[in-house]
């Protein structure tokens, strides 16, 4: 049977190119999706709108791994579902630790420093030592914790059932949240976006923190309760944030996250979808989609992930 593939993507020609070169038996890449198109790879937002115009659809990979426009009850869901995972983790690694590092090398303030003409000689802080909680411990959880072992961390993990980093020096569970929180020098949420993750980082779990500790959101936006987070902020309970990821993307111009103090943002750049690494991704299920078999990371509809 031919399959016939389109690629719904701003970088469509980096992903048409790393798969023709790979010469999959059996796929056609149409340059337009059609009603013979039973394999669509790209964006979710994409995506979203022609979902119910392909009457043959029978596979959707999504290039990021977050899934939740396609989701909506409204929406067809006769198709396998996959998304992109194992492919983010060292990438979100690298953007977690280089704020930690600005944080505790005082990065920012030795450039004021320079700028000023300021001779400033008093020592800044060290990762070493220091206790980093990971909200969410799956693929990219993981990555993450084995960077902390590198540079000497303890690290603590909260899930709901999972214990599968050998990285993880303590993990927590259901009601250990604020356990789980306490003590914390660093706290980053990796959560996907599910009922049970909904404004998790409260004005209790930041209330746990410690005044020196500094949050970071790469994860999805809707795991914070962002009024909390602005008053634990403005009012110095916790040392800083780092977000990445907001309820409303893109972030409206009137937020005041825009002028609150110690926030550091980012526009949902943490970890790009890079077409080499999610075009690897697309080739090893299709050739387990050509062949009859169970695809890698398949979503469960009900779960959101």
């Amino acid at each position: 049977m031919m399959h016939r593939l389109a690629i719904l993507s701003d970088l469509a020609e980096q992903y048409r190119a790393v798969i023709e070169k790979e010469n999959l038996p059996d796929l056609t890449i149409e340059s337009t999706p059609g009603p013979d198109t039973d394999i669509l790879l790209g964006n979710p937002h994409l995506m979203k709108n022609i979902l119910a115009s392909l009457p043959a659809l029978s596979w959707v990979q999504s290039t990021s791994a977050g899934v939740e426009l396609l989701m909506d009850s409204s929406l067809r869901r006769d198709y396998v579902l996959t998304n992109a995972r194992d492919v983010f983790g060292r990438l979100m690694s690298e953007y977690i630790f280089g704020y930690l590092l600005a944080h505790e090398r005082q990065i920012f303030q030795r450039f004021a420093d320079q700028q000023a003409k300021r001779w400033n000689d008093e020592n800044t802080g060290v990762l070493y030592g220091k206790t980093i909680g990971l909200l969410g411990v799956g693929s990219i959880g993981a990555e993450v914790a084995k960077t902390a072992k590198f540079f000497n961390m303890t690290v603590r993990g909260y899930t709901q059932k999972s214990e599968m980093s050998a990285d993880v020096d303590h993990y927590f569970h259901g009601n250990d949240l604020l356990k789980f929180a306490n003590g914390l020098d660093y706290l980053v949420s990796i959560l996907p976006n599910t009922k049970e993750t909904r404004k998790i980082v409260n004005a209790d779990v930041l209330n746990a923190l410690p005044t020196h500790a500094l949050f970071i959101s790469v994860g999805r936006g809707s795991a914070v309760d962002e009024s909390a987070l602005l008053n634990a902020l403005t009012q110095n309970k916790i040392a800083g944030a780092v977000l990445d990821v907001f309820e409303k993307e893109p972030l409206p111009q009137d937020h005041p996250f825009w002028t609150t103090p110690n926030l550091l943002m980012t526009f949902h750049t943490s970890a790009p979808s890079l077409p080499e690494d999610i075009a690897k991704l697309f080739i090893e299920n299709y050739k387990l989609f050509n062949q009859g078999k169970p695809l890698k990371f398949q979503v469960d509809f009900e779960k959101g992930y």
